[in-house]
């Protein structure tokens, strides 16, 4: 998930999705965010951290941390002088996701179709916005941390890349780099804000319209290929706060020669998909293994 959440165009609640921990997911921070704070204003401080799932999100957050801080070099190396085949795996990756998440949908209704239709649209729309400049002030920071934060845990649409659009991605660099600490703040609690609004929204959404909330995650894990197919040409850039040349407008094109870059690219993205054709195997084999052992417990009591 934090390798994901490094590239601007992939979530890292695609990974999550793909995992088959999604749903525990968004009930854990459900829990450490809004049902921990209420315990907490109530004075019951041990009552809330008994509540926190730690064995569940710590080591979660510390992954996600390990890769930020060990791949973000790695992927931005990679990113910067072989782009196309990196594009490649993760096209890969989120194509064949698309099918993997649809078999968990229980019954495909006309609802449904309708939902990852619109939600597939409102994510190829959202992927190919330019980036606008926005106030530098503190409701505005507060805000884009809760929309990046809400975006980082919706399949298919990235925060980094929200942050892109709406003028903030450098200006939060450039906080991080300068060390003004009361704006990070600003944005860090627009984030923890934005966590307990919109988990609360997704685990209600998830429990009661379970199939509606897939097919629209679906839709949008499939609006986001726009963004992470491999062959671009640039039309516009804008330089980061260190300098670099960072894309802001591009548009999709296809490979004009079959050369080795080419075969490379097909060799990635067909690894990305047998990567997680085995994930599922593994999922599907630890779901029977648990269906096998609760019939043979309820069967000796």
């Amino acid at each position: 998930m934090g390798a994901a959440d490094i590239v601007p165009g992939v979530s890292g609640g695609t990974v999550a999705f793909i995992l088959g921990i999604y749903e525990e997911l968004i009930y854990s921070i459900k829990i450490a965010t809004s049902d921990a704070a209420k315990l907490l204003l109530k004075g019951k401080v041990n009552e809330a951290l008994k509540s926190i799932p730690f064995q569940f999100l710590l080591p979660l957050g510390l992954g996600i941390l390990s890769a930020v801080f060990t791949l973000a070099k790695l992927l931005d190396f990679l990113l910067t002088h072989h782009p196309v085949q990196i594009w490649s795996f993760f096209f890969g990756l989120v194509l064949i996701s698309i099918f993997v998440v649809a078999k968990r949908i229980k019954k495909w209704e006309y609802t449904n179709f309708a939902a990852l239709i619109l939600g597939a649209i409102a994510a190829y729309l959202i992927v190919g916005l330019v980036p606008t400049q926005t106030p530098y002030t503190p409701l505005a920071v507060f805000l884009a941390g809760m929309v990046a934060i809400m975006a980082m845990i919706l399949p298919g649409i990235s925060g980094s890349f929200l942050l892109l659009i709406m003028g903030k991605y450098q200006q939060i660099l450039g906080a991080v780099n300068n060390k003004e600490v009361g704006m990070l703040l600003v944005f860090v609690a627009g984030a923890i804000v934005g966590l307990a609004v919109f988990s609360q929204i997704l685990n209600w959404l998830y429990t009661k319209h379970h199939d509606l909330l897939v097919a629209t995650l679906i839709g949008f894990m499939a609006g986001s290929l726009r963004k992470v197919w491999p062959w671009k040409e640039t039309l516009q850039t804008v330089l980061d706060s260190h300098g670099k040349e960072v894309p802001i407008v591009q548009i999709n094109t296809l490979p004009t020669v079959f050369n080795a870059e080419v075969l490379v690219s097909l060799m990635l993205f067909m690894a990305a998909i047998i990567i997680i054709l085995y994930i599922e195997k593994l999922n599907l084999t630890k779901e029977q293994t648990g269906v096998i052992k609760e019939v043979d417990k309820r069967s000796h009591s």
